[in-house]
């Protein structure tokens, strides 16, 4: 028990980053099918960009609390220039989500519902490692205050 203790406290960031992006992944997933299942069509491909900003803004929201208090445990009082950064790093990979699902959904027409759910995930993990990299990096750096 005192080896996993051990373990826990010395990759305790990645550990709270992987699940914090694990419900982070859920919600922006989650509410994605339940748009493009319900009120938006997949092969629109505005209508799968749409699904995608919004989905992208509830799970940013709820990141960037999660990360602040639970992962990274920031202490800086430049909130705002905190909040800009995490936002402006998360529009990276908001952008190279959207490319991605469009070259795969729209241009490569892998649009069935399984085909569209495979790739999002897919996907998803790709943005999961950026967005940690770029929150480690550039937003919650530890020697500011």
């Amino acid at each position: 028990m005192k080896k996993l203790l051990d373990l826990y406290k010395k990759y305790e960031e990645i550990i709270m980053y992987v699940i914090i992006g694990g419900i982070t992944t859920l919600i922006g997933v989650g509410s994605k099918w339940i748009l493009l299942f319900t009120i938006f069509n997949a092969d629109d491909p505005f209508e799968l960009q749409v699904s995608i900003i919004i989905s992208w803004v509830l799970a940013v929201a709820f990141a960037y609390v999660a990360n602040r208090i639970f992962v990274f445990k920031s202490k800086n009082k430049n909130i705002f220039k905190e909040i800009v950064s995490f936002v402006g790093s998360r529009v990276i990979t908001l952008l190279l989500e959207m490319v991605l699902m469009w070259f795969f959904v729209t241009l490569l027409k892998m649009n069935g519902d399984t085909q569209v759910m495979v790739i999002t995930v897919i996907v998803q993990v790709l943005v999961l490692v950026l967005n940690y990299v770029f929150s480690k990096l550039f937003v919650f750096k530890k020697n500011e205050s």
